[in-house]
């Protein structure tokens, strides 16, 4: 108990620590229990830093920052359209006629996996292969009448909410992006130099993330999608987007997409050449996205372990679902800032002394 009282008297008897923590409890607070109304709000201010260093480059060649923020502004709204009315419709006509297939992919499947106890009787029976297919199309109807339910509608009229609401948020936050900065600090003790210390170290390190990761997904999604089409692979926009997003998730997002990338290619071709061409493939993509790509697009951001980035995906997805796996980089930075800006204990007995 000595211990304890003795570290709250070492760090927190410095107000600037105070003040800090403060600062991070009132934040956690206000995501853990605003995070799902906030979602439009938290949405664009990750595309504002997106956008940020596009306005700043316009600006430095002299043109003003009103003009500039028009300009990007108009600029995402028709990359928005050709999304929506390009890109989209091809993705949702593959992803449609892919779903169509999985009963045909489970039968094959299903055929395979029942040649299994003739060649390993002692290792696996067909009842347990037939188990095993039940419990395939169970989760698959499930999947498909979630699909189908009110939900769904809701979610539809959600995106629509984004659609309104997003752009509207978006262009404020880039026209008045200093207004309400200052407006924030009003609500922050003039002895804070440590909160702003962390905050001008995260602020950097989201602003090159949220870019870098951007960046990421069109480069994996578009030479992913160059490859399956010249490999002749069904369905290679929805895979190759599928496979863009992954980077998202660092890890396990690559892990989960795999699976329909080797079910397709198996369904189409079997164990052929073709089969392996399109594994190598794969593989030659992740491994330049991970030792090529990821080190030079985030060499000043993201110096956390893998095990740092695992957990910080499942405790914040676990908290805030999919913007939480997105902000679980972004989020394990600010702990790390932070750690890194805490007074030392010397510091700590300076000021008190």
């Amino acid at each position: 108990m000595q211990l304890i009282t003795e570290w709250f008297r070492r760090n927190f008897s410095n107000p600037q620590v105070v003040i800090l923590g403060l600062f991070l409890f009132g934040l956690f607070a206000v995501l853990m229990l605003l995070g799902g109304m906030l979602a439009p709000v938290l949405a664009a201010i990750v595309i504002a830093y997106l956008l940020e260093g596009l306005v700043r480059v316009l600006v430095a060649r002299g043109l003003p920052r009103l003009v500039a923020v028009w300009l990007v502004f108009l600029g995402f709204l028709f990359f928005v359209a050709v999304v929506l009315f390009g890109l989209l419709p091809l993705v949702s006509t593959q992803a449609t006629q892919l779903v169509q297939e999985i009963p045909a992919i489970l039968g094959k499947g299903q055929a395979t996996l029942h040649k299994l106890p003739a060649l390993y009787p002692e290792v696996i029976s067909v009842e347990q292969i037939d188990e095993i297919i039940v419990g395939i199309r169970s989760e698959l109807t499930d999947w498909g009448q979630a699909a189908l339910s009110p939900s769904s509608v809701v979610g539809a009229t959600t995106v629509l909410v984004y659609l309104i609401l997003l752009p509207l948020l978006l262009f404020f936050f880039l026209k008045d992006k200093e207004l309400i900065i200052h407006w924030f600090r009003e609500f922050i003790p003039e002895e804070s130099q440590l909160v702003a210390q962390v905050w001008g170290d995260v602020d950097r390190q989201i602003g090159n993330y949220v870019r870098g990761k951007f960046w990421e997904i069109i480069i994996v999604w578009g030479v992913s999608y160059l490859t399956f089409l010249v490999l002749g692979l069904q369905y290679p926009m929805v895979l190759s987007v599928c496979l863009g997003l992954s980077v998202l998730v660092p890890f396990v997002g690559v892990a989960v997409v795999t699976v329909p990338v080797v079910l397709v290619a198996w369904f189409q071709w079997g164990w052929g050449w073709e089969f392996g061409y399109v594994i190598i493939a794969y593989i030659i993509i992740m491994g330049l996205d991970a030792n090529v790509l990821v080190p030079l697009l985030f060499s000043e951001v993201n110096n956390l372990h893998p095990v740092a980035i695992i957990v910080a995906v499942l405790v914040f997805g676990g908290f805030w679902g999919v913007l939480g796996v997105f902000f679980a980089i972004p989020l394990a930075n600010l702990v790390q800032a932070v750690v890194n800006a805490w007074p030392s204990n010397k510091l700590a007995d300076q000021t008190i002394g």
